[in-house]
């Protein structure tokens, strides 16, 4: 039977989150919820339950037109059976590259990175710092660790080893079924408060994940 997953979205392409046009897949749900954390959105239980089978059926025609996959979240490794079993059936349909973030330190995650040899070729590990500097390729802070696991990840991941270029500092923008349009990638500092706050002032509405994690923290409900 096929693992259950909390599943917040999946969507294809997506360019600002690794080389090329990739899957990007987010799990719903965080235990670590870093303050400052873009995602704050995807902390709480429960966006959409689905099986890993379903997911990967789902995403088929976009996994045959992929350069890549990026796991993302909410906190991928909260969720070990779902994502091992993603990770093996992932490998088992493409030979394209699989990019991991997670919130946890790389020690912590070792024990469970030995059971999953050769299933993740790179991955960011460590969690946001808001006070850190920003100034590294494919990270939201320089403390977070880019760790290439495979031959592959090497080849595809080396070159983010370098601090931000222009065309690094890109967001897509994507529109979900219900007509909500949401950002995937790593703004810079304050860049979506600054947004919401232009939008607002000209009679729109935005709400920005630093909106979610404050009513996260009042006990409010979610929207």
């Amino acid at each position: 039977m096929s693992a259950t997953l909390d599943l917040s979205r999946a969507h294809f392409p997506v360019t600002a989150l690794g080389p090329g046009r990739r899957l990007g897949i987010w799990f719903q749900g965080c235990g670590i919820r870093c303050p400052g954390c873009i995602s704050a959105d995807t902390w709480g239980p429960g966006r959409q339950r689905t099986t890993v089978a379903q997911l990967v059926d789902r995403a088929q025609p976009w996994l045959a037109e992929a350069d890549g996959v990026t796991i993302s979240g909410g906190e991928p490794f909260d969720q070990p059976d779902a994502l091992l079993e993603l990770l093996a059936s992932l490998r088992q349909r493409s030979d394209v590259d699989i990019l991991v973030y997670s919130g946890h330190p790389l020690e912590a995650l070792a024990p469970w990175l030995a059971r999953a040899e050769g299933l993740i070729d790179a991955l960011i590990s460590e969690p946001f710092e808001q006070r850190a500097p920003q100034t590294t390729a494919l990270r939201g802070s320089d403390n977070q660790r880019l760790s290439l696991l495979t031959a592959l990840g090497r080849a595809r991941f080396a070159s983010f080893e370098r601090t931000l270029q222009p065309d690094d500092k890109v967001l897509d923008l994507m529109l979900d079924d219900d007509g909500s349009v949401w950002m995937a990638g790593i703004p810079r500092r304050d860049d979506l408060l600054r947004l919401r706050n232009l939008l607002r002032a000209q009679g729109h509405r935005l709400q920005v994940s630093a909106d979610v994690a404050s009513r996260e923290t009042r006990g409010a409900p979610r929207p």
